[in-house]
């Protein structure tokens, strides 16, 4: 048997360097994100355009994807509770279910090209379930292993992964559009992109993962050290982003048609979005951990909603630029944030199980928002109009989540730094 001090003799045993790390949650965030979830979006348009989906059932099939994520996510909460109670279960390697979540995406993105719409709920539904396994267990060793190395800000730097993958998805759309090729193409094309950019970062994730944690160290890991109500008002208020962003983030190209048909910019919106996560992940890395990161979320909230109120107030070509980019700069910054704070108020122990339950609350934001749509689409007089009040709601909700923000900083002052 090989002891625990066995010295490594060869240079694959060295662990990875900052910037590796960094990269590689990045791209990983960029093919289970960008590709497995959001490509959805910018492809849409053209799904509509083959006749192969309509508005209502795109509305279904997008919530088949957050139902998956939210169950990928209850999956990661209550691993350590199953484990715990379960003997036998083998040990849970962070790295290794990265890897199979980036195989995952790349085979259910190419699954959708089949001509099975049948089967594109359950595909859509367990693309969701894999993005949230590689999201949480990303978002946990990434940071994790950061922290340890005192670079504990580049951690940042991980989410620029999700807007990356959606300018991508957003240019090789708006390209196809112009070039008339059909969605069928577009999801051959989008899951050999997720094979590809998985390749490159597959030996980063070599290293071994965090093990489930024993009965003992869950028991123990159950006390918290902060309060159930201060715990359960930072997940509640981290859902409402789901719910806040996830009509603009489903349907922005078809608002955006609605509102200027004809017009050759229309499937720029999508990228322009995916370039504000880019520049607010990369400006999340310039924060000083020492700030109240429940402040910082009002910020983001506050700056999400007045970007959909933009879009509403000015449905132009300007106010759609402006609208997408004030809604993606705060769009993974606001996970940033969020994670880090839940690692400031939980013990290492469980700070992977709550991560989950963050992100299902958030599922659940998104699983609401498109039904939501549909059925105040059927109601409304117009189309347009039936989009605008969803807007509305959804800038409505983002406010209301600022100002839980606000309140959780009054009620439980922020007593010591991150660390």
């Amino acid at each position: 048997m090989l002891g625990t001090a066995t010295v490594p003799t060869a240079p694959r045993t060295a662990e990875p360097s900052r910037w590796s790390i960094a990269l590689a949650g990045a791209v990983s965030l960029a093919v289970a994100m960008g590709i497995g979830r959001f490509a959805f979006t910018p492809l849409l348009p053209m799904m509509l355009h083959d006749g192969v989906i309509d508005l209502h059932g795109a509305s279904w099939l997008a919530s088949a994807n957050y139902l998956g994520y939210l169950a990928g996510a209850l999956l990661c909460t209550f691993q350590p509770w199953i484990w715990a109670r379960v003997p036998g279960l083998p040990g849970i390697v962070a790295t290794k279910l990265v890897r199979g979540g980036l195989v995952a995406t790349g085979l259910l993105t190419l699954g959708m090209a089949l001509p099975w719409p049948w089967a594109w709920g359950l595909l859509r539904f367990a693309a969701g379930v894999a993005s949230a396994v590689v999201f949480v267990y990303v978002s946990g060793w990434c940071l994790a292993t950061l922290a340890r190395m005192n670079h504990a800000a580049l951690g940042g730097a991980i989410y620029t992964g999700p807007g990356a993958g959606i300018v991508i998805s957003g240019v090789f759309a708006s390209g196809m559009v112009q070039w008339g090729w059909h969605a069928q193409t577009g999801w051959i094309i989008f899951g050999v992109l997720a094979f590809v950019l998985s390749a490159l970062i597959w030996r980063t994730f070599r290293a071994a993962g965090p093990a489930a944690p024993s009965a003992a160290a869950a028991g123990a890991a159950a006390m918290p050290a902060h309060g159930a109500g201060e715990i359960g008002v930072l997940a509640f208020a981290y859902g409402i982003a789901g719910f806040g962003y996830i009509v603009t983030a489903t349907f922005l190209p078809v608002i955006a048609r609605q509102a200027l048909p004809g017009s050759p910019w229309l499937d720029m919106f999508w990228p322009v979005f995916g370039l504000g996560v880019m520049i607010g992940a990369l400006l999340a890395t310039r924060v000083r951990v020492t700030l109240d990161m429940r402040l910082l979320l009002a910020g983001c909230y506050a700056v999400q909603a007045l970007g959909i109120a933009i879009g509403v107030w000015s449905p132009s070509l300007a106010g759609f630029a402006v609208g997408s980019l004030m809604l993606g700069v705060p769009f993974t910054a606001i996970t940033f944030f969020a994670m880090q704070e839940i690692r400031r108020l939980k013990s290492p122990h469980v700070v992977a199980s709550f991560m989950g339950l963050m992100t299902a609350l958030y599922g659940i934001g998104q699983i609401v928002g498109p039904p939501m749509v549909a059925w105040i689409l059927r109601g409304a007089s117009s189309t347009g109009a039936g989009f605008t009040l969803s807007l509305e709601v959804a800038a409505g909700a983002l406010v209301v989540g600022a100002a839980m923000y606000v309140a959780m900083a009054r009620l439980w002052p922020r007593v010591a730094p991150t660390v």
